[in-house]
């Protein structure tokens, strides 16, 4: 394998810990010891949100308004059953064998009928869907989230789910696409794909959010610990 096959995904994660790091040496002026770094976190909220609205928005906006539902719900199907292929994967490493045998059911009941993912008859035979990744599995395993981080581009993360975004990157059956020219641009027909699908979701927190970045900060951070108990977070946990 080429050095030009992976090094642009890790020249970002790259940038981001040498941000973070000289983040570090600063003086935060905010007390959520979740966020240590959130003088750094809010300039990059702000740097990302600006890409968001002035590059990303439009172009979800076009893809959303050119493609007729059906085309659109067949992509996300098709991506949704990548998904489900490595989060098998994980679900094995957490001892979820139930959620394995779902997620390996969904996944061949819908390569051959469902024709390669375009269309989700597994959901319609009552076949769950279980989201795993590797920051979810570190966390099953007791590691830690860390410090809340908002890398470039890739927006909300923590210390645990960035070291496990090069995992699930590695692991990634996008990644296994050849040409490179190819790879980069069905994982960008992804990225697209995911924030159209987000369009609705993104109005509602702006006409209900006062201070935007606490709203993303807080609702990922309450998400992914929810994820980590598959939505059955310790008691004590919810209290506090």
């Amino acid at each position: 394998m080429s050095y030009k096959h992976f090094h642009r995904p890790l020249a970002i994660l790259l940038l981001a810990s040498t941000v973070l790091f000289s983040g570090c040496a600063t003086i935060n002026d905010y007390d959520d010891p979740r966020d240590p770094l959130e003088r750094y976190n809010r300039f990059m909220y702000e740097v990302n949100d600006s890409l968001d609205q002035a590059i990303i928005t439009p172009l979800a906006k076009g893809y959303k308004a050119v493609l007729p539902t059906p085309v659109n719900r067949s992509i996300t199907n098709v991506f949704n059953n990548l998904v489900d292929l490595t989060s098998v994967l994980h679900s094995v490493l957490q001892f979820k064998f139930d959620h394995a045998v779902s997620g390996l059911g969904r996944v061949l009941v819908n390569s051959t009928a469902g024709m390669l993912g375009l269309v989700d008859i597994a959901s319609e035979q009552d076949l769950p869907r279980y989201r795993e990744d590797f920051g979810q599995t570190l966390g099953s395993w007791g590691v830690g989230p860390g410090p809340y981080i908002v890398l470039p581009l890739l927006g909300s993360s923590d210390a645990r789910d960035t070291f496990g975004l090069v995992v699930d990157w590695y692991v990634d059956p996008v990644r296994q696409i050849d040409p490179e020219r190819d790879r980069w641009a069905i994982s960008g027909l992804r990225g697209i794909d995911k924030r159209a699908d987000l369009l609705s979701a993104s109005k509602i927190m702006e006409e209900a959010a006062l201070d935007k970045y606490e709203f993303h900060r807080d609702a990922y951070l309450q998400k992914r610990h929810s994820d980590i108990y598959d939505g059955n977070p310790p008691l004590e946990d919810m209290e506090e």
